[in-house]
């Protein structure tokens, strides 16, 4: 049965235009059986060049293309957003209300949502570590690994629950970051974060990263797809239904990649 997905993104950069385009070249080679129902973006027209380009390649590709600026409900709210997600995800829902999704992706979606629209469909979300690495925003995972002198990175995709990034794992894909380029960047000197993400051993690892994140997301949709893994309530299981752990799909990745 082919596999209804719903994204969810502020369309801005592109990392999360790489993954929307990754799925879109998978469905049509026919490696991927699914349709994408709509998009959600919490950026509306005018709000920045790159989503209203996301906007243009959904539209172009039949997408319907839904949109409430959080920008513009921040400002309506004294800037005080958190207060009030409740209320901005209960006016995303009634936007949604007429589209139906098997899984919603989201990809470079910036926002925490409430329970309420947790709940209302099933969201999967691509966390940039290991399942075992370190959490929080990408930069700050990065940096973590950089510290620690981690040999290795990853990228994992999750269930999304109420706690955040707290869900169980689906898949993920592992990488080296020692040998080259990154034992040279290392060896240049200390990777100081007052450097930004132009220190050079840094850019390297979120570039590795970044090639490989609209990857895994692909692959693992084809393994939901196909039926190879399957989520049941808050639980990642297997064909058979016997709850499994995240699948290990590094050789996928690479041999897509490479």
């Amino acid at each position: 049965m082919t596999l209804e997905l719903g994204w969810l993104t502020a369309g801005r950069g592109p990392g999360s235009r790489g993954m929307f385009e990754g799925v879109l070249a998978a469905i049509d080679d026919g490696s991927l059986d699914a349709r994408i129902s709509f998009v959600f973006m919490h950026r509306e027209r005018g709000e920045g060049e790159a989503s209203d380009a996301f906007m243009d390649l959904a539209s172009s590709r039949g997408i319907p293309v839904e949109s409430l600026s959080s920008s513009r409900f921040r400002e309506e709210h004294g800037g005080d957003f958190a207060t009030h997600r409740a209320e901005y995800d209960a006016r995303v829902l009634e936007l949604l209300r007429p589209h139906a999704a098997d899984l919603c992706v989201l990809a470079g979606y910036l926002l925490i949502m409430s329970p309420a629209l947790t709940h209302a469909y099933r969201f999967v979300n691509l966390h940039p570590a290991l399942p075992d690495g370190p959490v929080g925003l990408w930069q700050e995972v990065i940096w973590e690994l950089i510290e620690a002198g981690a040999r290795e990175s990853g990228a994992t995709v999750l269930l999304v629950t109420d706690e955040l990034d707290k869900g169980p794992r689906i898949a993920y894909a592992r990488f080296p970051i020692v040998g080259p380029p990154f034992d040279a960047l290392r060896a240049r000197g200390d990777a100081l974060r007052a450097q930004g993400e132009a220190q050079p051993l840094f850019a390297a690892v979120r570039e590795a990263g970044l090639r490989r994140e609209p990857l895994l997301l692909t692959e693992t949709l084809k393994a939901l797809a196909r039926g190879d893994v399957a989520v049941r309530g808050e639980r990642v299981v297997d064909a058979s239904g016997a709850p499994v752990g995240p699948r290990d799909l590094t050789a996928e990745v690479e041999a897509a990649l490479g």
